[in-house]
């Protein structure tokens, strides 16, 4: 029986994720009270019905201060219980938050006339520091859209079978910004760059104009070689360590053209190696 604890911001994110574990054949509960944790995974653990193989529950911030403040030991009580759990946590920046529920004109579950939303977005995350101090999996979703997270999930949670680890590889430009929920991060900005040919500026890493550029660049192939040897030699480790997924994250200046190449050629050479890998461009979205 495996347990998916979904929790986060008002606005990150949640509903979405619990929506896409539904309808990859997980047992869905939103808005459980945290006291309920131990019997919700006590009946999942005695039940023979295959209904209950896999479930998630949604765990907000709408539970009260003193069962939040218990959180730690109650999911530790999982462990000790032997449940195969794992804790999804979903956050997104105070201005992006600000911008969605100005936009989908929601309340806020912790705002009221004494709290502006502001002040409610800040109270939530730190009512909710115990549970992300608990999460396997923590994503930001401040520049990600309803279809990249339901990708996002689908490849990190509803994996393919037979495949023990699940990557995450993404491009990005230092200049919007780099992530902060990923495992590693590379830097490529001291590689040839297609942009300052203007012949090639306009196109991306994906173009076979930029492409047939960088490959026949030997700093570009150097590098190249030595990241895809670094992961191989420590994506085993990690997978040893009961680690089911990894991100990668690989930057350049804009995220147009160096590290969407190097994106796209490093997914095809640990692809040889059987992993369940999703790329994705950040910047190109």
């Amino acid at each position: 029986m495996k347990l998916i604890i979904v929790s986060g911001l008002s606005g990150s994110g949640k509903s979405i994720t619990l929506d896409t574990l539904e309808d990859a054949g997980f047992y869905c509960t939103d808005n459980l009270p945290l006291p309920l944790l131990k019997d919700f995974s006590g009946l999942l653990k005695q039940s023979d019905k295959h209904l209950f193989d896999k479930a998630a529950v949604g765990i907000d911030a709408r539970n009260e201060e003193s069962s939040l403040n218990q959180a730690s030991q109650l999911i530790k009580q999982l462990q000790d219980d032997h449940i195969d759990y794992e804790v999804i946590f979903l956050r997104a920046s105070k201005e992006c938050l600000l911008k969605r529920f100005s936009e989908t004109r929601r309340k806020h579950p912790l705002s009221d006339d004494n709290t502006s939303l502001d002040e409610a977005i800040d109270l939530e995350r730190e009512r909710l520091s115990s549970i992300a101090s608990h999460a396997s999996i923590q994503i930001d979703t401040t520049h990600t859209n309803v279809h990249q997270l339901r990708d996002i999930i689908r490849q990190r949670v509803c994996r393919k079978d037979g495949a023990d680890l699940s990557l995450q590889i993404m491009s990005f430009g230092y200049k919007h910004g780099a992530p902060n929920d990923v495992d590693f991060v590379f830097d490529a900005r001291c590689l040839p760059n297609p942009y300052w040919d203007p012949a090639l500026r306009r196109f991306t890493g994906q173009d076979p104009e930029v492409i047939d550029y960088l490959d026949q660049a030997d700093l570009v192939q150097s590098y190249l070689h030595d990241t895809a040897h670094f992961l191989n030699r420590w994506i085993k480790a990690f997978s040893n360590s009961n680690r089911n997924y990894l991100s990668i994250a690989i930057g350049c200046t804009g995220g147009q053209h160096r590290s969407v190449y190097l994106t796209e050629q490093l997914a095809k050479k640990l692809n040889k190696h059987g992993h369940n890998i999703i790329t994705r461009h950040r910047e190109l979205s």
